[in-house]
């Protein structure tokens, strides 16, 4: 293996992890600025320009406040609760393709840390890893009101898992392969033989109820269930102090920037957008796929404003309400869309 890609690849992860936490953090500042204007408030504006310097003073606080562990509980697990939780919402981004491969010095360079056949799994392996940090975390606190968030989550996750897996599988029947970079470039462009490209256009239904699920896996109001602090004070880190604390709340805004790049992947269209054979010309190989880049974080960050949006709109559901909406509509929901994508694909084939 050459010493010139193992330092592209060190780079890129370096870059993408830098990003992930910069979104993060500036991600908690966003949401108190959307939900001080739909509220009528001005939001945080001391520290710095606008409050800008807040997520850094924030994050000061979490690493020099005062770190607990109860007596009762698990010390261990304690600390591996929120270190698995931080974990699996950072590697998520390794299957991500950022964009088009571009030249520099005469190398091609991939932008996406690795290209497996089985992406999707990959994503869908860590997503079901995730939960057990908020298991862990909240079992080894040794609080019952800590216990009963971590049950919430795990049972949430579960439930909605399925719905999300189902929501899938119509798509990859029609892409026919489960590598993120494949379907990215199925998409290539906007509109091609008379009809878009993008994957939304073909699978409004499974995107809609893959965005749903993508709610309830991060945990985002209204399917903020495991951390309800009207009745569980606040949920599975209810005992967690400093950067332990902060490690959680972290991973939460990492799983709404991982996740609101797939989505943006699998159904509109990732780092494509109309013209770009054009614009790739007249910028070349080198400065033309970063317009691509630019495309795809905005994409990104369309969806991080709309789980904000939704937070500040929506009340949160109560938990069997939760339960009947992930089991009897959206389990059913995700089959028929699988039985009508079928058909529609038959049907196409014949003719």
């Amino acid at each position: 293996m050459e010493v010139a890609f193992l330092i592209e690849k060190v780079v890129l992860v370096t870059v993408i992890f830098a990003i992930s936490l910069g979104v993060a953090a500036y991600s908690t500042l966003a949401e108190r600025k959307i939900a001080a204007f739909l509220q009528g408030r001005v939001g945080p504006h001391r520290a710095g320009w606008h409050g800008s310097l807040q997520p850094l003073a924030d994050g000061g606080k979490m690493f020099f406040k005062e770190e607990i562990i109860p007596s009762e509980s698990s010390a261990f697990l304690f600390i591996l609760g929120p270190s698995l939780a931080l974990l699996t919402a950072c590697i998520g981004s390794a299957v991500i393709p950022w964009g088009q491969s571009i030249e520099v010095a005469g190398r091609t360079i991939e932008l996406q840390v690795t290209d497996i056949n089985v992406g999707m799994l990959y994503i869908f392996g860590v997503v079901s890893l995730g939960v057990y940090g908020i298991m862990i975390g909240g079992w080894a606190s040794n609080n019952k009101f800590s216990l009963m968030g971590a049950i919430r989550a795990a049972s949430q996750n579960i439930s909605y898992e399925i719905a999300m897996g189902l929501s899938l599988i119509a798509l990859l029947m029609m892409s026919g392969t489960l590598s993120l970079k494949d379907i990215a470039e199925q998409q290539h462009g906007f509109w091609e033989n008379g009809y878009f490209t993008w994957n939304f256009f073909k699978q409004p239904l499974g995107f809609l109820l893959f965005i749903i699920c993508a709610f309830a896996e991060c945990n985002r109001t209204p399917f903020d269930l495991p951390e309800s602090e009207n009745e569980l004070v606040a949920g599975y880190h209810t005992e967690y102090s400093g950067f332990k604390l902060g490690a959680y709340l972290f991973s939460e805004y990492i799983n709404m920037f991982v996740s609101s790049a797939v989505m943006a992947t699998l159904y509109w269209g990732g780092y494509n957008y109309p013209f770009m054979d054009e614009v790739n010309a007249a910028l070349g190989t080198t400065f033309g796929p970063l317009i691509g880049v630019l495309v795809l974080f905005a994409k990104i960050f369309f969806f991080i404003f709309f789980f904000m949006w939704i937070r500040w709109t929506i009340p949160r559901f109560r938990y069997d309400q939760l339960l009947h909406l992930g089991w009897k509509v959206l389990i059913p929901l995700a089959i028929a869309n699988i039985v009508i994508t079928g058909i529609v694909i038959n049907i196409i084939n014949y003719l």
